[in-house]
């Protein structure tokens, strides 16, 4: 309980000191000018002011309030290694027993880090204010941490900890660590595909007998591209090539130093996403036709494509006496195009192309060797094709899948899915499709041939193939046996999906990853981790998944759709994970590439000791020396400013926070005894003035 006098004038403040002002003026008058009863007038305009200030006895019943000492435990990755968990929860067994005798204080336990979140390191501090956000700042008694040091979210200044009291951290580990790790100092974003790019890496190490050059493994994919010596402390630089569009991961590894506490950060990782340049296309339109534009509008609408395209207008059997220096014609480079710049383009298409003497047969060679190696021919043909000077009486037809039977189907029909096409990335889920007979406008004609290989996606009358794409070595081929597919695109009775076949078609020869029909991919959303497993096949194989920490589970797919199988799981790990099905192998990264967690493993008192210092407060291990047993310090309550920590003991504040529960007020100058006053006053001088 406490006392105190507190004033509510009865009239403005302003008035109370201009009438305290002439009453201390009359009354110094009356004193200085020696008039009788001067003191007793001071006294009567004393008590005249005193009562308008109106002050009254106020009685507080007050209520002292615990004090609040937070306990955060660090439950994050890094103190999985080396035993520090069994460290952390001997201190925390002893630290019950201490603190069960501090009297007056509401003891917390936060333990941070142990839901697995995906924030890229320790954040103790944030767990700290968390679990202090209901508590006002004069209740806070100190905190304590029990951590390995390796917090990541450390105050610069203990005036933005949001509390004035001692923080004293609790150590984990040994001082005798040993570690090795990797520590990128160039790591680009982006590379253009089949060019390389310089990545910069430096080796760090902690502990006694390092220092040596330290032998490092380059990986692209998980393939060994290259092996390399780094002498720690330097910075190393490699150049790295860019292989595929996508991601492409880099790992770099340096030799395990031999007794460390993990070798999780011997590697880092670089992810590179692999842009292509534009892609170059070269169009041969064999003569005019109706649909002749309907590829190189697609061609050209297409930003990622740079086409080159050429129409033979007049072969050279055309002949009607103009003179050659009279035409605008350009020449047919066919010597530059199909010999000397030919492995620069990414895809040749042939739309209604026949052998009309400008091609030497000698080209075609080179067409054929050009698929072989790895390039990529599409031949949209019509009546052409079944005539003679097809295409298909020149060396071409080594790589083309389809023979001509000789003769040209005539009549409506319209252009199906076949079981293969139905699961094929080309042609799955084409708008319309769904429906038997798919809901797009038929077509008129369609060469008659016979499949000799690759995979008919498209069918026409009596299940002759439509469109037929292969593989051919290194390379791709496609047939589009109809030149009709231009009736889609001029909306003839509702159209079709020309852009999305066409241009499915045009990215599957360039070898788009998205497009591939045998292909297995992993994406991380968060810590959900979805496998997707394109295949042609009837079934798909389970994948197994290798974590960072080199544990593995099998996942088992289920289909979503013909051809698409889907599988997804939960990880406990952050880090890069590995994925096979026994055929196929890809990589996912979940969360950061290297998690700032298990950068910095090796414990220490650096981090936390400036801010301990400032707040008055320690940081001590609780194993000062390897096999010794663990001792938690004293914890002694300590007043707001003195010293907080000793050899063997650690202190806390005191707090003085408390709570009003009643108040009493008891006016001085109001009824009886107010008027009594008052009136005396008055009273007595004017009795001295009368005698």
């Amino acid at each position: 309980m406490s006392i105190d006098v507190d004033f509510a004038p009865l009239i403005p403040l302003p008035a109370l000191l201009a009438l305290a002002f002439a009453g201390i003026v009359v009354a110094g008058l009356c004193i200085f000018g020696k008039t009788r009863g001067a003191w007793l007038r001071a006294g009567a305009i004393a008590c005249l002011l005193i009562a308008l200030a109106n002050p009254s006895f106020t009685r507080e019943d007050r209520e002292t309030l615990t004090n609040v000492l937070p306990v955060v435990v660090d439950r994050s990755g890094s103190q999985s290694l080396d035993g520090r968990n069994r460290q952390t929860d001997e201190a925390r067994r002893q630290l019950e027993a201490r603190l069960s005798g501090l009297k007056d204080t509401e003891v917390r336990w936060i333990e941070a880090g142990q839901d697995g979140s995906a924030s890229d390191g320790t954040e103790l501090f944030a767990a700290l204010r968390n679990g202090l956000a209901d508590v006002p700042p004069e209740r806070v008694a100190g905190a304590l941490f029990v951590t390995d040091g390796v917090v990541h979210d450390v105050p610069g200044a203990a005036r933005d900890l949001g509390f004035s009291a001692p923080i004293h951290a609790l150590i984990t580990g040994r001082p005798d660590e040993r570690d090795r790790r990797v520590a990128l100092t160039l790591s680009p974003r982006f590379g253009i595909v089949g060019q390389t790019q310089r990545i910069g890496f430096r080796i760090e190490e902690v502990g006694d007998g390092l220092g040596r050059p330290v032998p490092v493994t380059i990986r692209r994919d998980g393939e060994i591209i290259d092996r390399v010596e780094a002498l720690p402390g330097q910075t190393t630089t490699i150049e790295a090539p860019v292989a595929h569009p996508g991601v492409n991961f880099i790992e770099i590894e340096a030799e395990d130093a031999g007794r460390e506490i993990t070798t999780v950060n011997n590697r880092a990782v670089v992810p590179i996403d692999g842009v292509r340049e534009k892609l170059r296309v070269l169009l041969v339109s064999g003569e005019p036709h109706a649909g002749e534009r309907t590829w190189r509008n697609l061609l050209k609408a297409d930003a990622s494509v740079d086409l080159v395209h050429f129409t033979i207008l007049r072969p050279p059997e055309k002949q009607d006496g103009t003179p050659i220096n009279e035409l605008s014609l350009i020449a047919f480079p066919t010597r530059e195009l199909f010999s000397q710049k030919i492995d620069e383009f990414d895809l040749i298409i042939f739309d209604r192309y026949a052998r009309q003497g400008i091609l030497p047969i000698v080209y075609f060679d080179n067409i054929a060797r050009y698929v072989r190696d790895g390039g990529a021919v599409l031949v949209a043909g019509g009546p052409d094709y079944s005539e003679p000077g097809s295409l298909y009486e020149t060396p071409l037809s080594a790589v083309l899948p389809a023979e001509p039977m000789g003769g040209v189907v005539e009549r409506q029909f319209k252009a199906a899915l076949s079981e293969v096409g139905r699961k094929h990335p080309v042609t799955r889920g084409l708008p319309g499709s769904e429906q038997n007979p798919p809901s797009w406008a038929p077509w008129f004609r369609m060469v008659d041939s016979r499949l000799r290989e690759g995979d008919a996606v498209l069918q026409g009358p009596e299940e002759r193939p439509l469109l037929v794409l292969a593989r051919e070595e290194k390379g791709r081929v496609a047939l589009l046996l109809s030149d009709h597919a231009w009736l889609w695109a001029r909306g003839f009775d509702g159209g079709g999906p020309h852009v999305d076949l066409l241009r499915r078609l045009s990215h599957w020869l360039m070898k788009e990853p998205d497009l591939e029909e045998e292909a297995l991919r992993a994406k991380a959303t968060g810590r959900t981790v979805t496998f997707e497993r394109q295949t042609l096949k009837d079934e798909a194989a389970p994948v197994t998944v290798t974590l960072p920490n080199g544990q593995s589970r099998e996942i088992a797919l289920a289909q979503e759709e013909p051809g698409l199988w889907r599988a997804t799981f939960e990880t406990p790990e952050l880090g890069l994970h590995r994925v096979t099905d026994g055929t196929f192998s890809t990589l996912v990264n979940v969360g950061p590439p290297n998690p700032r967690e298990f950068t910095e493993v090796a414990s220490t008192e650096r981090r936390l000791g400036p801010l301990a210092s400032q707040t008055g407060g320690s940081t001590r291990r609780l194993e000062p020396e390897p096999g010794a047993a663990i001792d938690v310090p004293r914890i002694v309550p300590v007043s707001a400013g003195a010293r907080a920590s000793g050899a063997d003991w650690i202190g806390v504040r005191q707090a003085e926070a408390s709570v009003v529960r009643g108040i009493g007020i008891l006016p001085i100058f109001a009824g009886i005894l107010g008027l009594i006053l008052l009136l005396g006053a008055f009273a007595a001088t004017w009795a001295r003035e009368g005698r």
